[in-house]
């Protein structure tokens, strides 16, 4: 069958690749009809998210249906239509039984204190074949696979398998309240989402903070307050409009790939540490120990977590959901302490939130492929990796169609 698939940083390929098999009674082998790219497959490419695997296949949304099923699966049926969990968890112990389960126990073959699991990362995180291909080996299928309704399109469900679950853990960890004015950073895919996800929560005011101008474009159209932070100071921009007082949630939905201001000196001057930032991980990365123990990505700016920071009002929560590596280590400490900030983040528990979010597509409630700008075929996955990568206009979302091919 076809994937794509990891080979280097900056190197992806669309090969030739066995065909999965079952491996354990709770595995599922799912025919993917709908697969996409994701803003952390490029970390994946990119190189700030250390320890791929050379041969991993890459990807972690799908939707598809179901072609083998292990004996200990009982609540699917070979045939059924499903979504799949971006995140690997059991079900059974105590994390998942409390709905943590990006923190499950046994998922992560690396033992209990491994963290997430996931489908298409690096080595630390199982690592499992991803699910851009024409198949894929789903582990614990009775919980990683949730039935798709019939009324729920498959361009539909594949925005479930994660973008829009993060978007909405993003706004549930903000701890967003009917009236409260909330500031996203970064409006991509995910970021999106999370205005979205903030308008169903009832927030007063949204507050949409990039430097693309059709990404800024979609947040108005979600009925945000753009500010492009290429042409205005982003948190004089917010004090001004917010009467002195900031906001009552910031989300960082940008990560260790942050946002810089290009114009100006202090825009030229973060452009360059930037720049050097990746000549350095890119000469840094091959010469480690290949699980990336050793990878240390040196003192990267963080602008959208400072001007988050900076942003809140006093007693405000910042909520998390960007990518971060563990070896980053830099965060505001003494600003956020200083203003009793309350500071939440992590992975998101995907299985928690995908059953409501259906709900919610199935009964028209929320619209979410209006956010899907194009649907390629896997055999163009490389050059759609590239457009996405660069950024151009008006790719925000794209999802890959594996079965194409045959």
């Amino acid at each position: 069958m076809k994937a794509v698939v990891f080979h280097g940083i900056g190197d992806i390929r669309l090969d030739e690749v066995p065909e999965p098999v079952l491996q354990d009674d709770t595995d599922a082998i799912v025919k993917l009809t709908a697969s996409a790219i994701c803003g952390t497959d490029l970390h994946m490419v990119r190189g700030t998210m250390p320890g791929m695997k050379p041969g991993t296949i890459l990807g972690h949304e799908g939707v598809g249906v179901i072609e083998a099923l292990g004996k200990d699966v009982r609540n699917l049926d070979i045939g059924d239509r499903v979504v799949i969990c971006s995140t690997i968890a059991c079900g059974a112990c105590s994390y998942c039984r409390a709905g943590y389960y990006a923190q499950c126990d046994v998922a992560n073959p690396h033992g209990k204190r491994a963290g997430t699991a996931f489908f298409g990362g690096p080595a630390t995180t199982g690592p499992f074949h991803g699910l851009q291909a024409e198949k894929a080996r789903v582990p614990f299928a009775h919980v990683g696979l949730v039935k798709v309704p019939d009324e729920v399109a498959d361009e539909e469900a594949i925005l479930l398998s994660d973008i829009f679950p993060t978007g909405y853990f993003g706004a549930d960890l903000a701890e967003i309240k009917a009236g409260d004015t909330v500031a996203v950073f970064g409006c991509g895919p995910v970021g999106q989402f999370t205005i979205l996800s903030a308008r169903l929560m009832n927030a007063g005011r949204i507050f949409a903070i990039d430097c693309h101008a059709d990404r800024l474009e979609a947040a108005r159209k979600q009925g945000a307050e753009v500010i492009h932070f290429e042409k205005e100071d982003p948190v004089e921009t917010i004090l001004r409009l917010t009467g002195g007082i900031g906001v009552d949630r910031a989300i960082d939905a940008v990560g260790v790939d942050s946002m810089h201001a290009h114009h100006g000196p202090a825009g030229r001057a973060a452009n360059k540490q930037k720049a050097e930032f990746k000549r350095e991980q890119k000469e840094a990365a091959p010469k480690t120990n290949p699980d990336g123990d050793n990878w240390v990505p040196g003192d990267a700016p963080l602008q959208a977590v400072n001007w988050a920071v900076e942003a809140l009002a006093k007693a405000g929560t910042l909520s998390i959901i960007g990518v971060y590596p563990e070896q980053m280590q830099t965060f505001p400490i003494g600003k956020a302490m200083n203003k009793n900030l309350s500071l939440r983040m992590g992975n998101c528990h995907h299985r928690k939130y995908i059953p409501l979010l259906l709900e919610l597509v199935r009964t028209g409630a929320v619209e979410p492929t209006e956010l899907l700008t194009h649907v390629k075929p896997i055999t163009s996955a490389i050059e759609a990796y590239r457009a996405f990568d660069t950024r151009q206009p008006g790719w925000l979302k794209v999802e890959l169609e594996p079965q194409l091919l045959t």
